[in-house]
């Protein structure tokens, strides 16, 4: 069976049972399989944090996803009272060439199609807020601009929730004098958008209205900087997140409790879920599985370095997802994936190496190595995996949780447990209070393992407009490739030496981080020859496939 014929034949729990597992009693049903919940942050009953991240990802995919998942599944078998915290999926990339993401095989949260598509609104609610914003400029430009804001320095963008590349670079206005302002402009996609970013580190409502009324928008003729609050449109935003700051219940294909909520991607954005989402779980459960997207070089640093400070918490574990065909990839050696080779294997681990010392060395955390097993792995290559994760410092186990679910992760169930009993010192990449370089530095060279890092002129202009404004004292967001340490997507393994390009730097002021962008990152992206879409299918009574 396909993911989607696995998922429609398990069995599920109405919605308000599975709440019963956490203690919930206060739902906001949306049908009988999903319902959002009121935040929850109390401080003093904080369970335990588990991070699920991957070494750097490749075409063929590290099932980080639904290790999670699985991982969360084999907790529960364990007897542990546990609560996944996931991101939302975005439309682009389930329409576009991954499909859906909401794990795989046995190990998926469930409903898995309302999830990948129009789930409970919450992107629809973050677009929304997000043209509203736009809107409200144009509208201010058309009469009168009494700000003096410069339609030149305008730098926020329109969004939309599909890949589209046409919209990438636009000319609004166009109709004629009372159809606005002549100017340039451009859609991101809503996942990466800044309204996402600030939704997903906001903490409450209050919070959450104060970070929107930061929103830079742009600069005047003179120079100074406008924000949001500055339109007075911050309050109006508000409502119309109001309801998608509340997590969203779901489960897994075994009935455990998971928050799907938020979801920004990982190379241009911070992606982590929501810190409401993560603090409820962590209130609720005594164990909370959250993930981070991409490899640990992103995602892992990411919500460490923005999340954690932000919400003041810390993993007590990390577990580290690897496959062998990835690790195999990784090697640069042109083989067959599909059978044995240890000495492939070996040199691709020096991937997997760097991503554990990391870890280890610059945030202090007990890392796990998950290896996700699919049929051709050998006993030879799990071997040879294991004890390079040992000699690094690490645990490992196996993860056969696609074809198991939770019972494919019991024994990494028992590992990850364990390993959380470890004190807790958090430990960041770079001081927060440090100049904006010095910050950039320390992450290319201590988690890219650079020897330098090479500022374009835009880059460092941007850089002293900041400074100048007193807007350079957040973290740090680099957007780069997934694919690789380095700014270069085709340089794999695990490169030292070498120089760290950055192109750009500009500020999300209401998600509370600058972004340093090295090479060409999309902000949106565009549709492949042949989309994922052109396999979906629907039948008359309604059945649909092809999603995943």
């Amino acid at each position: 069976m396909n993911d989607l014929q696995i998922e429609q034949s398990a069995k599920l729990l109405p919605i308000v049972e599975v709440a019963k597992k956490l203690d919930i009693e206060d739902l906001e049903q949306y049908g009988k399989y999903k319902a959002k919940v009121s935040p929850l942050n109390d401080r003093k009953k904080y369970g335990k944090l588990i991070l699920v991240t991957a070494i750097s990802p490749t075409k063929f995919g590290e099932g980080k996803t639904t290790v999670s998942i699985g991982l969360a599944d084999g907790l529960a078998k364990i007897g542990k009272n546990v609560c996944l915290a996931l991101r939302e999926p975005s439309l682009g990339p389930v329409f576009g060439i991954k499909g859906g993401a909401a794990g795989g095989g046995y190990a998926q949260v469930s409903p898995m199609l309302d999830i990948n598509l129009h789930f409970t609104g919450d992107f629809h609610a973050i677009t929304s807020a997000n043209n509203l914003l736009a809107s409200a400029i144009d509208n201010h430009l058309n009469h009168g601009n009494q700000l003096g804001i410069d339609p030149l320095k305008i730098i926020y963008k329109r969004c939309l929730d599909l890949n589209d590349r046409a919209l990438r670079d636009i000319i609004v206005g166009l109709g004629g004098i009372k159809d606005g302002v002549i100017r340039r402009d451009g859609f991101t996609i809503t996942a990466a958008s800044e309204i996402m970013a600030t939704l997903c580190l906001a903490e409450n409502l209050e919070d959450l209205k104060q970070r929107l009324g930061s929103i830079l928008i742009g600069y005047t003729f003179d120079d100074k900087p406008v924000f949001c609050r500055d339109l007075k449109v911050e309050n109006a935003m508000t409502i119309l997140l109001k309801e998608a700051m509340k997590p969203n219940l779901v489960q897994t294909l075994e009935n455990n409790p998971a928050f799907v909520h938020g979801g920004p991607f990982a190379n241009i954005a911070h992606g982590c879920n929501t810190i409401v989402a993560t603090q409820t779980a962590m209130t609720l459960a005594d164990y909370t599985v959250t993930e981070a997207g991409f490899g640990a070089d992103l995602g892992a640093e990411k919500f460490l370095d923005i999340k954690c400070r932000k919400a003041n918490i810390f993993p007590n574990a990390v577990v580290l997802v690897a496959s062998i065909r990835a690790l195999k990839y990784n090697s640069c050696m042109d083989i067959d994936f599909s059978k044995e080779n240890i000495k492939a294997l070996e040199k691709g681990s020096e991937n997997l190496i760097r991503h554990i010392r990391n870890l280890r060395d610059v945030f202090g955390v007990k890392v796990v190595v998950a290896l996700n097993k699919f049929t051709l792995d050998t006993d030879a290559e799990i071997k040879v995996v294991e004890r390079i994760a040992k000699e690094n410092g690490a645990d490992f186990c196996v993860a056969d949780v696609w074809a198991k679910g939770g019972d494919g992760a019991i024994e990494l169930a028992k590992i990850v447990a364990k390993a959380t009993e470890n004190e807790i010192k958090p430990r960041f990449a770079y001081d927060v209070n440090d100049s904006i370089k010095d910050k950039i530095n320390a992450i290319c060279t201590k988690i890219y393992h650079a020897k330098d890092v090479a500022y374009s002129p835009q880059a460092l202009d941007a850089i002293e407009k900041l400074e100048k404004n007193n807007l350079d004292k957040m973290p740090i967001c680099i957007g780069k490739t997934q694919y690789s340490f380095t700014d270069d997507g085709t340089v794999l393994g695990a490169p030292s030496d070498y120089t760290f390009h950055i192109r750009d730097v500009y500020v999300r002021a209401g998600a509370g981080f600058i972004v340093a962008v090295a090479g060409q990152m999309m902000l949106m992206p565009g549709l492949a020859a042949k989309p994922n879409f052109e396999k979906m299918t629907i039948t008359n009574d309604g059945k649909v496939d092809g999603v995943f």
